[in-house]
Parts: structure tokens; sequence; C-alpha cells
């Protein structure tokens, strides 16, 4: 689905390996290890609904609403049974919120700069006004409103997090680890000046050969050129939305995250009839939910065994992550909410190994 002319989308990169020696927190953004929780939150380690395994963490993303007083971060967790590869059911997405005061008062009001990537810690909402939602926007006839899309996303780094005692969520010992990686953050927009190291322009090189058509083509048929110019670019498996998919994301194909809070979702295959009616309405306060992040092909590779001697991985297409439009958060709540998300597999599996 293409995204409107007023979406600010930002994509998230991989920004080099965790070194062990250093404590991370939940305003990291990163790729694997285990989830950082917020203070006062306490994490029930969630398992695979169809195996019963315990899930691995994939992803953890530090992403407060402006207009919001909670930080809030958002952990994606998911099954490495081969066997459940691919299902959504395997997976789980959870939201965590707490109050300033509480952290404040967790940590004795003790602040420091963090000593992680400072990239790694790009704000995704925080002072991004068009990710927040006032209180007057909160007032529609459903009873919630979507947030101003005319204003501007802000790009300024946060100078501080909250120092004290490392939190990281218990997790029981037969629950393989994901190597982390830190994710550093840029808008969309901003990728006409990038440059696509050697491994993406041979991941682009193969897809061309394979699929006998170049992304040049598939730009220049989708723009409106002449028709024989179409049918000549059209890709050998005839899949249009995958063909959309790997020309959105041409600029960089290393993108291992987007994220668009109230946005849309960038399919790698062809969708439900209906996507609305398919994603449910949050079930603490009934309000819809709305897209926010999805998870991209390019991080796939990045999943290896955090052990050496283990070896673990994970495949998908995308990751479709749905959010309560709300945002809504029980005072006192010691606990994250569950989500909803929608995993598609990848039509050419290959191309991102």
């Amino acid at each position: 689905m293409a995204t409107s002319i007023h979406e600010t989308v930002l994509i998230g990169i991989c920004d080099g390996v965790i070194d062990k020696k250093k404590n991370t927190s939940y305003c990291t953004n990163k790729i694997g290890a285990r989830p950082d929780l917020l203070p006062v939150i306490t994490l029930q380690h969630p398992s695979c609904a169809l195996c019963q395994r315990g899930l691995s963490h994939v992803v953890q993303v530090y992403c407060p609403l402006a207009a919001s007083p909670y930080h809030r971060t958002i952990n994606v967790f998911a099954c490495t049974n081969p066997q459940c590869y691919g299902k959504s059911e395997s997976w789980t997405v959870l939201r965590s919120q707490c109050l300033d005061d509480c952290i404040k008062s967790s940590q004795n009001n003790k602040t420091t700069a963090c000593t992680e990537s400072a990239m790694s810690r790009t704000d995704w909402c925080d002072e991004a006004d068009d990710w927040g939602m006032d209180e007057e926007e909160q007032v529609a006839e459903s009873g919630v409103q979507m947030p101003n899309e005319g204003n501007e996303i802000s790009s300024r780094l946060q100078e501080l997090c909250i120092d004290g005692d490392h939190q990281s969520a218990l997790q029981p010992i037969n629950v393989p680890v994901f190597q982390p990686f830190y994710m550093s953050v840029m808008e969309e927009s901003d990728l006409d000046g990038f440059h696509d190291t050697d491994h993406e322009n041979e991941l682009l090189r193969e897809y061309e050969e394979r699929e006998g058509v170049t992304v040049r083509e598939i730009q220049s048929c989708e723009s409106g050129e002449a028709q024989e110019e179409y049918e000549k670019a059209t890709a050998k498996h005839g899949d249009e939305v995958f063909t959309s998919f790997m020309k959105k994301i041409s600029l960089c194909p290393e993108q291992v995250l987007r994220y668009s809070w109230a946005g849309s979702p960038l399919f790698i295959a062809e969708p439900p009839s209906s996507v609305s009616q398919t994603v449910p309405c949050c079930a603490h306060c009934s309000s819809p939910r709305v897209f926010e992040l999805q998870l991209m092909p390019a991080l796939v590779s990045l999943l290896s065994s955090a052990d050496t001697n283990s070896d673990i991985s994970l495949e998908f297409g995308t990751v479709l992550v749905y959010t309560c439009r709300n945002s809504c958060w029980k005072s006192g709540s010691t606990f994250p909410v569950e989500e909803f998300l929608v995993v598609q597999p990848d039509p050419d599996q290959k191309l991102f190994k």
C-alpha cells in the first residue's frame, strides 16, 4: 500500500554490534538481546501459541508519543521453531508505558548521558508532533482523532536518559537469544543522498537477474510510461505487490524497520481485502488500532544466535505491528499490553539471505 504524500516514515538501520560490557536501557532502539524493562514493569515471558516454546526477543523500539506523559516501549518476540515460521500466532508484540515521575522515583532522580550510540536512541515519536494526540484531538465522533499530519518531525536526538540499576527482563534459560545490535534512525525522505553498500547492490543485482527486470524499469512503468515498457518490466513471478515493495525499499534495501504511527504499512504480499476488519480493536479500551511499525526482510540475516555454539534463525517477509490508537494505559499498571501483529511470509526469501 502506498503511503500518503503527507506521511512521514522513519527507517531503522543496523548500527553495529552492542558490546557485552555496555548496558542498554529501555530507551535503546535495538535488535536482539533481552528486552530492557521500563521501571515498575514486570514481564511474564511470552510463549508460542503453536508449540508453547518460549519466544525470543527480536526488536525493542523506544517510541513515546509527543502529547503523552508516558515513556513508551514496544518489544517484539518470535518463536525460532522452524515449524512456526511465517505464522502470526508464533509472534507477540508488547507495549509498555511508564510515567516520568515513576522513573525519577525509581532512579532517585539521577540522570546521566547515555553511553550507547546516540543514533541508536533517536526519538521515533518523542517531540514529533504528528505522532501524538492533544487532548482536543482525542475528542471526535469515534472518541479519538488522528494526529495533525501537517506538523514537522523533530530530528533532534534526546541527550539524556535515566541512569540506575540496569533492568533487563528475566528470560528462561532454554529460550534462544539473538545477537544484539543497535538501530540507528533516519527519515525516509533523506534517503536520496544515501549510498548503498556493496552488499545491498549485490542483493539488487541478484533480484534483477532472477526476475529479468531492473528496478529502474519498475520505477518507469509505475510512473505511467508506455504500456509496452510496463509489459517488459513485469516481474517473472507476476506479483505486483512484491514488485512494488522492492521498488519502495530500493533506496535502502538494508532497512530493518519502518516506523509511521497511524501511517500506511508496506505490504510484501497481497493483503486481506479489508485490513481494517482483520485488525481487531484494542481489547482494553475498544479503540481502533492503527499501524505503527513493521519489521523488514533485511532483519532476517541479522537474527543469529548470541551463543556461538547455537544455530538459530528466523524467517519472515514483513511483520506489521498495529497498536491502540489511544495508547491506553491503566494507572498503576505493571504489566505490558499485548498488541496485534500480522506476519507476511517473503515470496522470495532467498533475496535477503
